[in-house]
């Protein structure tokens, strides 16, 4: 039976095998905080439930993820997934703790989900889409999915969950990070961030399929494999780049703050002062 959640749908659909879909499909699956709790409520009835060995990861509509919603976050009123309370003193502390809660800490919990996942992804995967595709151990693409990460154009290094090296590799990271292009299945195939291509009317079957096979195995040795993996790749590095690239992040959305509030300050200057540094009476 599936259950229903305002912005998450939670089935079993196979032996062993459940299935979450983000439903927001008139938004473009775009991540409020709503949407993360409720799937991370959905997470939480797939880990506690023995008899679900697999888990699949997707999106209702024509497209997987648009990413983070820009225009309405929605409120904290969920019991917290990491000890970063949200603050009410706003600047820094209130973006930083919200980001720590919604976006990091979310993602690696569901990266250390004790069982294996696998994303399926159609259409548009953009920024805090690949969050969502990257917690997941495998990801299976239709042949239309697109990937981009446009946020340092944004004036930003990278969404939260800064796993492009480890997807990627250091030069092809950096190239899709400094032009925020758009590259297509074949190549993300290609870069080995993903595992199969397959036409968009197989998306799911596909998936399917390989959940049952990998369902085949004992549970405890699949849940295992799944931490040895995850431990070479922590052995990598990949926790402290993370904890060093978010707090970059919010030394860049500090930056953009300020550049902000400094153009607007330059809007009451005398117009040959614009362009100039402020006088450090019109800053203070």
């Amino acid at each position: 039976m599936k259950q229903e959640f305002e912005l998450a749908t939670y089935e079993v659909v196979a032996p062993h095998v459940a299935k979450i879909m983000q439903n927001r499909p008139q938004a473009r699956n775009a991540q409020n905080n709503r949407l993360t709790y409720d799937l991370d409520a959905c997470f939480g009835l797939a880990a506690r439930d023995e008899d679900i060995k697999v888990v699949l990861l997707g999106g209702e509509g024509p497209h997987f993820s648009s990413g983070h919603d820009l225009k309405s976050w929605g409120k904290m009123t969920d019991p917290l997934v990491t000890t970063w309370s949200p603050s009410k003193e706003g600047g820094v502390h209130s973006r930083y703790s919200f980001e720590q809660e919604v976006f990091l800490g979310m993602c690696r919990r569901w990266r250390d989900f004790p069982k294996p996942t696998i994303a399926m992804v159609q259409g548009k995967c953009i920024a805090g889409g690949l969050m969502l595709a990257w917690v997941c151990d495998l990801i299976i693409a239709s042949d239309d999915a697109t990937f981009v990460d446009p946020v340092v154009a944004m004036g930003v290094c990278g969404v939260e969950y800064f796993n492009h090296p480890y997807e990627l590799g250091i030069r092809k990271a950096k190239e899709l990070l400094f032009t925020a292009d758009v590259w297509d299945a074949q190549e993300a195939h290609r870069l080995g961030m993903v595992n199969h291509v397959v036409p968009r009317p197989d998306l799911e079957q596909f998936t399917l399929d390989l959940a049952a096979r990998i369902a085949n195995k004992p549970a405890f040795a699949l849940k295992m494999t799944k931490q040895a993996v995850n431990t070479a790749q922590n052995n990598m590095g990949q926790q402290s780049t993370m904890d060093t690239t978010i707090a970059l992040h919010h030394m860049c959305h500090a930056h953009n703050a300020e550049m902000e509030s400094r153009a607007v300050r330059r809007e009451g200057l005398p117009e040959k002062f614009r362009g100039e540094p402020a006088p450090v009476k019109a800053a203070e």
